[in-house]
This record gives C-alpha cells, structure tokens and sequence, in this order.
C-alpha cells in the first residue's frame, strides 16, 4: 500500500510538472530537458524501490505461506496498476509532444499575426494620409465651387437684365411691324387707285379702238378652284385677272397689282388666295374675298414661269424662275424657307399629294424630284428631247403627265420614274415654252391645246384619243379641268376662254 501511494505522488508530481510544463510553453529547450530529466529519475526511482522491497517481500512471504495466494493476487494488481502508469506515462509524453508541437505553430501563427498587424497599421497610416490630402483637395474644390456659384448668380442677373432688354426689344419690333403693315396698306390702297386709273385708260383705249390690238397680243393662264364653281383667267398685256362664274359664265370679279405679264397660276387649296407668277421677277399673291394684294414675293432674279401650292397645306408655295433657281416660300410669313439651285432653267413643277417632294420639268428635257426640306435632288429622268412645258400630277399621286416641245405627253410611274404611257396626236403641236396641258380628276383622260387652236383628250388607259374639241381661232396655251371632273376649261393666246362639258 505505501508502495502505492508514493507511485500516486511520484504520478501526481508528474501531472503538475507536465501542467506546469504547459504554462510555459514559450522556453522550449528548458521544457523539454525538464521532461527528460523527470523521467529519468521517475525510472531510477521506480528500480531502487523495486530492488529494496523484494528481499522484504521473500521475508514476509515465508511466515505468510497461507496467505501467498492472497498477496501474490495483490502483487499482481501491484504490477497492473504499474503497468498502468507506464501506458498513463506514455500517454503524457505523447501529449506532451503535441503541446509542445501545438505550442511551437501558435508562436508561428502569433508572429504571422504580429506581420499582418504591422502591415495594416503601415496601410492605416497611408490612408491617413491619404485622407488628409483628399481633405485639402475637398476644401479646394469648395473653394472653387463658391467661386462659380458666385459667378453664376453674376451671369443670372445679367441674363435677366438682357431678358428685360429684350423683351423691350420685342415690344419696340412688334411696333415697329405693325407700323410697315400699316404703310403696306396705305402703299396698297394707293396701288389698287393707281390700278384703277389703269383701268379707266384702259377703257378710253378701247373706246379708241386699241382693243383689238391689245386682243393680238395676249397670253392666257387659266386655273379652276377645286370646286369647280369659279375658274381663274388671265391676260398679259393688261396684266390683269379674271374670275369668272362657269354657271352663268359672268364676271365676277377683276384683279389688279401685278406689274409684268403672268406666266403661271395657282390657286390655295382654300380658295383664299391667288398665286401669280410674272416676269417682273416675283409672285404676287392675292386675297380672293378682299380683291387686294396679301404679298409680293421677291427674291427671284429672272422672270419666274411656274408656281404651284402644297397639296397638303395652303401654306407652302413653290416657284421656279429663269434664274436656275427653284425657291419654296411659306405664305403665312411671306418669306422664301429654301431655295434649290440648278444648271438647267425650269420651265414647270408641281408638288406631289405628300407635300415633301417638287416635281420639275427643266429646259434640257429632263424630269426631276427634290426633298423640300432639303433641297437635295431625289432622282432624274430623261423625259423630252427638247424642253418640258408642263407637269401634273393625278390626283392619287401616282402617275406624273409631262409635255415637252418636242410634241410628246408622256406618263410617269411616280416612284420609279419609268415612262407608263406616251400620247401622240397628228397636228398636235405644243405652242410655248408654258404651254399647260392636265389630267382629269378622275386619272383617265389627258388634256392638252395645239396651235392649230384645237384641244386634243386622250385616253389614259388606251392612249388613244377619245374627243378633239375645235373652237378656238388662236393657239391654246392651258387647259384646267375642274376638280370634280367638269367642267374642262381651255385658254387661247386671243384671250378667249372656253368651258367645255
């Protein structure tokens, strides 16, 4: 039993020298000696005590013969307890080792820790630094952003005070534009008596006998409204136009104002106003309810021989002149929006049913379409051989008839330009360079005048002629069809026009 308890304590010692070898796991070298050296002298100590109760023990086995099953069980249970500790020895060795190992990757691990901690202070200082600088560049910034706002509100009060200017401005302008309508009234009123001192000469002519004269050289122009209850008819010489009633065929009124002979005629699709083109080089346009003058149209540097109006809008007006030149005018403010120009002159055009194209006939015989936002020409065809004298467009836009002073009326597919139809008649003879020839409201039948005085009607769809109608004495010079298909007007170079139903 003694030999028990001391191998308790020597056990128990041992347990606190491991334990204690454990809070001292930062000396290495020492621990391990120290382990060393406790085992060498656990097992010394174990033999000594061995060798020094064996002879006790043979001495106590002979008086206890009896009792030798008894102790020798006892000394067996001695032995496995020892053995015991010696595996209990093993085992605190082998964790030792571990703690040992464990201890050595911890003092590792703390040194990588001490290097990343010295790494994030040294990336902490740096982005002090960096705020700091950040922090100087904010107050610069704002120093500056002060400086602009400074400046703003500067430029604020200047704006409006430039905003008070020129709202001043303004009101001075519009002053300024009723003052120029006004004298344009007076300047109108002052024309229409001078048109009417005209007029009264005029009869005093006649009374004289220069009628007939005067009859010898007129070049008629003659337009229907869509309607068809009035057509529009006009003459050179005296520079004067005619609207008559095609009911009753009265007069119902006479325009004056234009100062050079009119070449071509348009009407707006409102019937409001009146188009002129004239060889003084301008348009003139008229009020149809009033008899006056709304505009004149300046900018043209030659004669101009051909006008037409927006099929979509009255509004827009286009004009070609002998200026090689094709001018699109907005009547609203009475000014030219763009001009087209061009090497060859145009002698007619037209607008197409969309409003963004011009069709034009020029002297070369050729056949053009240009964007009228642009002015960039769209495509061209070879229409004549000699100069085109007019164009007209169906009405469902699809079909363009041009005629030429080579005698030809031909048909046009629209969008690809390629000749659908040629008409032909004998003695049909174009007899100007202005010369105006039509389609019917229905696009089935041509229109056009001869100098023989004959105007000849072709079927579109045969290209035959269907009727010639002969009344007049002169060479006719247009031909206008009512937009709800009769009736059929025609003008001669004597000033005479015919209704023909």
């Amino acid at each position: 039993m003694e030999n028990r308890g001391k191998e308790k304590e020597l056990l128990d010692s041992y347990v606190s020298f491991v334990y204690g070898l454990k809070n001292l796991k930062s000396q290495d070298e020492v621990a391990v000696d120290a382990i060393k050296h406790a085992l060498k002298a656990l097992r010394k100590r174990h033999l000594l005590e061995e060798g020094a109760h064996a002879p006790a023990i043979v001495a106590l086995s002979k008086p206890f013969i009896y009792q030798g099953s008894e102790w020798k069980d006892k000394a067996e249970n001695l032995e496995v307890e020892l053995q015991q500790c010696y595996r209990a020895q093993a085992r605190l060795s082998e964790q030792l080792v571990v703690e040992v190992a464990e201890c050595r990757a911890s003092k590792a691990l703390v040194q990588e820790k001490e290097a990343i901690i010295n790494d994030i202070q040294n990336e902490l200082t740096k982005t002090r630094d960096e705020c700091l600088q950040l922090k100087v560049i904010v107050e610069e910034k704002t120093k500056a952003l002060e400086l602009v706002m400074s400046e703003n509100q500067e430029l604020k009060a200047q704006l409006q005070e430039m905003t008070v200017k020129a709202k001043n401005i303004e009101a001075e302008n519009k002053m300024l534009i009723d003052r120029w309508m006004l004298q344009k009234m007076q300047e109108a009123e002052h024309l229409n008596e001078a048109n009417a001192l005209y007029q009264d000469f005029k009869d005093q002519l006649k009374a004289s006998g220069i009628a007939q004269l005067a009859r010898q050289q007129v070049d008629g122009v003659v337009r229907q409204s869509e309607e068809g209850a009035q057509y529009y008819g006009e003459s050179t010489v005296p520079n004067t136009f005619k609207m008559w009633d095609t009911n009753t065929g009265s007069l119902t009124r006479t325009l004056y104002g234009c100062v050079g002979s009119v070449l071509d005629l348009a009407i707006t699709h409102d019937n409001r106003s009146i188009i002129a083109a004239s060889s003084s080089n301008n348009l003139c346009v008229w009020d149809v309810n009033s008899g006056r003058i709304r505009h004149t149209l300046t900018g043209h540097m030659d004669k101009v021989c051909s006008v037409d109006v927006s099929k979509i809008s009255s509004r827009h007006v286009a004009s070609a002149a002998y200026d090689r030149t094709i001018k699109v005018w907005d009547l609203q403010k009475g000014y030219c929006i763009n001009t087209i120009i061009f090497h060859s002159n145009c002698n007619a055009l037209c607008f197409s049913t969309d409003g963004q194209t011009i069709c034009s006939g020029h002297v070369d015989g050729n056949l053009r379409l240009w964007d009228i936002q642009t002015g960039k020409l769209l495509s061209e065809v070879a229409a004549h051989s000699l100069a085109i004298t007019s164009i007209s467009l169906s009405r469902n836009g699809s079909v363009v008839l041009t005629s030429g002073r080579d005698n030809l009326h031909n048909l046009f597919d629209m969008r690809s330009l390629e000749v659908c139809g040629t008409l032909r008649a004998n003695g049909n003879r174009v007899a100007s360079n202005w010369s105006r020839s039509c389609i019917s409201a229905d696009d089935n039948y041509v229109a056009a005048g001869s100098t023989d005085g004959s105007v000849h009607i072709w079927s579109i769809l045969t290209a035959e002629i269907v009727s010639t109608l002969k009344e007049h004495t002169a060479s006719v010079l247009s031909c206008s069809w009512s937009g709800l298909g009769k009736p059929l007007a025609s003008s001669d170079k004597s000033g005479i026009v015919y209704t023909w139903t």
